[in-house]
């Protein structure tokens, strides 16, 4: 198996990587027993030691960017914190959205000690707002549900902040979850789309960064070509539309 990850940027300073679907950023204490993960493959493939500075779900395809000294990671955190790192995600969701919308919603913390049923914390609750565009949506003639067709959206987001799992228990929250997605989606919608012997995987890709560089001050914009999988099910939703999709 070829653990190279593919390297979209590198300097003395940062590198900028197209995650896979699958892999960890690295490990946590939920994961402890992994031994695979963003951070072990690149300290392997550049010889050098890499610091993480924003994490991705592992599930979740997409750029990530990694710092090459604990200096130039804490500019970076920094910028994070200051919401002025700017990316961009592609998502397919349940059912169809406005063509423009924002996603104005508090999100607690959630329990997560295994074995125990999640709650919301009480008193933990932070702002989080996230905004979409629909580019397009799919009516597929399959019954899903007590429904007689299946109706999905191809959508670009934007966060402000940087949740954990945001956009997915967002778009949970209008009842558009996120196709492929075990944990806040849709049963019926994955089991259909597994039917359909489709790579499903949870359908959120991280496809474009902008931030100015830490140490030059050039403006960086990265953006990842989205992985073969989740092409494969958007040209399958564009093939077997039984209505025109269209553009905004």
């Amino acid at each position: 198996m070829d653990t190279h990850l593919d390297i979209l940027y590198l300097d003395d300073d940062l590198v900028i990587i197209n995650k896979p679907s699958g892999l960890l950023v690295h490990r946590t204490e939920l994961a402890s027993q992994e031994t695979d993960a963003v951070v072990q493959r690149l300290n392997n493939q550049l010889g050098k030691w890499v610091y993480p500075v924003h994490r991705l779900d592992r599930a979740t395809s997409g750029v990530l960017i990694l710092a090459l000294s604990s200096s130039i990671a804490s500019m970076l955190s920094e910028q994070f914190a200051n919401n002025s790192i700017h990316k961009t995600y592609l998502c397919i969701v349940r059912g169809y959205t406005e063509l423009i919308g924002t996603i104005d919603h508090p999100l607690a913390q959630l329990n997560e000690v295994k074995g125990r049923s999640r709650f919301k914390i009480a008193g933990t609750e932070k702002d989080a707002v996230t905004h979409y565009r629909q580019i397009q949506n799919y009516l597929l003639p399959y019954p899903v549900s007590k429904y007689s067709t299946t109706r999905c959206s191809l959508l670009e987001i934007r966060t402000e902040q940087g949740r954990k799992h945001q956009i997915r228990r967002h778009f949970k929250h209008i009842r558009c979850p996120l196709i492929g997605d075990t944990r806040y989606g849709c049963r019926h919608h994955n089991q259909l789309f597994n039917a359909l012997l489709l790579p499903l995987r949870l359908l959120l890709h991280a496809n474009h960064i902008s931030f100015q560089h830490p140490k030059t001050g050039q403006e960086i914009s990265i953006s990842a070509p989205i992985p073969d999988d989740f092409q494969t099910i958007i040209h399958y939703l564009e093939k077997n539309a039984v209505k025109p999709s269209f553009s905004v």
